[in-house]
């Protein structure tokens, strides 16, 4: 679909502050931060940007008995390109935002909208019900499987490590004893910890609240390398002059559809709910099929990302 009849169908909500944009026009056409999204190891340390007095009364969408048509909210650390970030009109787009749209609206007949939260509070948030679900390029995981339940997998992503190609940083070996920035709550954070354990220690990790200030410290001097996904870090590369990935073998190596650069993790993507919501996370799985079935999903993929 074009983008301003898909700019009218989608509902949001008004950015918590001028931060979140000013981060946007900082970076990139929009910006990454994780959202992971991208994704910590669980998520849970932090404010958890809960709004009731005891955590209870958030209003999350899930209840409908007026008649009218639910509204899911959907949680999600913005901006975090190209799964969710403003254009330059301020509009909501990206990959998770359609995915969204795909499911929600065309296959569930439900309104949606988007709700701007801290990835590192984000599972916290869910469970007080702040929101009905979380979308936001999320790794599925054990850890945070102890606290939400995920959808069927939508993406695949790997962590990656991307550096300055003026310095001297050629190989994994090479990033011994440097200093490495990651976006703090996310499954970066978690790969720069296992290459801290490899190296006996002989690694310093500077963790941001949001991605783009990891990028910003690369392009700054004040970290040697950034470990983030791969997809996001891609977007930046291709933004930025004298910025590449680190190349090398990986756990990616054997997969026919692996990058062609050095991969740390191999990750999966999923929608996460609260563990008492088995039938919606059903529909929403139903849905995801439909659209993998009915070539939706392939549209939406090839529109962000090559290949």
């Amino acid at each position: 679909m074009d983008e301003d009849s898909f700019v009218k169908r989608r509902q949001y909500l008004t950015a918590v502050g001028a931060a979140g944009l000013a981060a946007t026009a900082g970076c990139s056409g929009g910006g990454s931060d994780g959202g992971d999204g991208s994704d910590g190891e669980d998520g849970m340390d932090g404010d958890d940007g809960s709004d009731g007095d005891d955590g209870t009364d958030g209003d999350d969408g899930s209840d409908g008995d007026d008649g009218e048509t639910e509204t899911v909210t959907i949680g999600s650390d913005i901006p975090y390109p190209p799964f969710e970030y403003r254009n330059e009109a301020g509009d909501l787009i990206g990959f998770d935002v359609e995915i969204a749209e795909a499911v929600f609206a065309d296959q569930l007949g439900l309104d949606y909208e988007f709700q701007e939260t801290s990835f590192d509070g984000i599972i916290p948030s869910l469970n007080n019900a702040n929101f009905r679900v979380i979308m936001s390029a999320m790794t599925i995981n054990d850890t945070r499987a102890e606290s939400v339940d995920f959808s069927d997998p939508y993406f695949t992503a790997y962590q990656t490590v991307i550096v300055l190609e003026a310095d001297d940083i050629s190989s994994r070996e090479d990033l011994r004893g440097t200093t490495v920035g990651v976006q703090r709550g996310t499954t970066g954070e978690a790969a720069a910890e296992d290459l801290q354990e490899e190296f006996d220690g002989e690694l310093t990790i500077e963790s941001y609240d949001q991605i783009n200030g990891a990028f910003d410290a690369l392009l700054n001097n004040q970290v040697s390398a950034v470990i983030n996904d791969n997809t996001v870090s891609a977007e930046f590369v291709a933004e930025t002059d004298g910025v590449v990935f680190l190349e090398g073998d990986g756990v990616a190596a054997d997969r026919d559809d692996a990058p062609p650069y050095l991969t740390l993790t191999i990750e999966e993507y999923g929608i996460a709910f609260r563990q008492d919501d088995d039938e919606f996370r059903q529909e929403v799985n139903d849905a995801l099929a439909a659209i993998r079935e009915d070539g939706t999903y392939d549209e939406i993929y090839n529109e962000y990302f090559e290949g």
